[in-house]
């Protein structure tokens, strides 16, 4: 049985690509580890957030469409993205997010505290405490290494059809149940990282796509010779998938679970510093070879980020 380590990424839409990286690096700390574009629409960006070594995981991505229509969260989407923090660090984040003027409601889910609020564009967060997973060791606009966001904690699914969707994570992705707690089920993978996925079983309105919600969830392969024998798996578990696509950084498929969220596969290879260095990391933009002859046009077309 195969299984998935955890999540790899998670990807959304927002508006304006410098009010993206403000929230991201100067309210929650994370590091740009990638600006490049939307591979099938290069006169997007494509940003990139994460830890320092920029790892599977910790991974968080945005298409920033500046004049875009805001979007609704629904069933078929992610609902809410769950970071994960040290132990002991919620009342730092607390005193953090209202010094930075971000609204925050404190509520309880498997009896873990959670904090939750939104970006600036409305996507939904929310922070967790966790044991789990190393120390984020970016430091960045005073958040040290005990404070700071480790990565994913795990994300909760709005599902169409939960019990499929559920169905699928634990036959198909090789997560397992853990729990149910007030018509919410929990079931995990086996990465110290982006490991818990939590499942409403009550379906909601159907969600709309646009600024403010996620586009998809990636789930991690070892590498990109396990990327290709996931490939064989879902093909045999009777979903509808892509061919592999080069991504630079991942190698990519994609097939939409019977919920109605769209799954993503990504190898852990080659990473990130395949174009630039570690301490280079998000500096520059990259863009795959075959859209270097249109850097001058394109770097004319995307907004400057500072």
């Amino acid at each position: 049985m195969k299984q998935t380590a955890g999540i790899h990424h998670i990807t959304a839409i927002v508006g304006h690509p410098q009010e993206n990286a403000d929230f991201y690096t100067n309210v929650l700390g994370l590091r740009l580890v990638k600006k490049t574009v939307n591979f099938d629409d290069p006169q997007t960006y494509h940003l990139y957030f994460g830890n320092e070594q920029a790892q599977p995981g910790t991974i968080i991505t945005f298409f920033p469409w500046s004049n875009g229509s805001k979007g609704t969260i629904g069933s078929g989407q992610v609902g809410i993205t769950t970071y994960a923090v040290p132990a002991g660090s919620l009342p730092f984040w607390e005193k953090r997010l209202s010094t930075k003027e971000v609204d925050y409601v404190n509520t309880t889910r498997f009896d873990e505290n959670v904090l939750q609020f939104e970006d600036v564009h409305g996507l939904k967060l929310e922070l967790v405490e966790r044991e789990e997973g190393p120390l984020n060791s970016w430091s960045n606009n005073g958040i040290s290494a005990e404070k700071a966001i480790k990565g994913f904690a795990g994300a909760v699914l709005f599902s169409a059809n939960p019990k499929a969707t559920i169905q699928t994570l634990t036959d198909t992705m090789g997560l397992t149940f853990l729990k149910e707690e007030a018509d919410v089920v929990r079931l995990k993978a086996v990465g110290d990282l982006g490991n818990t996925i939590d499942i409403p079983l009550e379906s909601s309105r159907p969600g709309d796509m646009g600024v403010g919600t996620v586009h998809h969830i990636a789930w991690r392969a070892e590498d990109e010779a396990d990327h290709k024998d996931w490939l064989q798996h879902i093909k045999h578990s009777g979903f509808q998938v892509t061919d592999i696509k080069d991504r630079n950084y991942f190698k990519a498929l994609y097939f939409r679970e019977y919920g109605g969220i769209l799954f993503e596969i990504a190898s852990d290879t080659p990473g990130f510093t395949v174009d630039e260095s570690q301490d280079t990391l998000g500096q520059k933009l990259k863009l795959p070879e075959h859209y270097e002859p249109a850097r001058e046009r394109l770097e004319r077309i995307l907004p400057p980020i500072n």
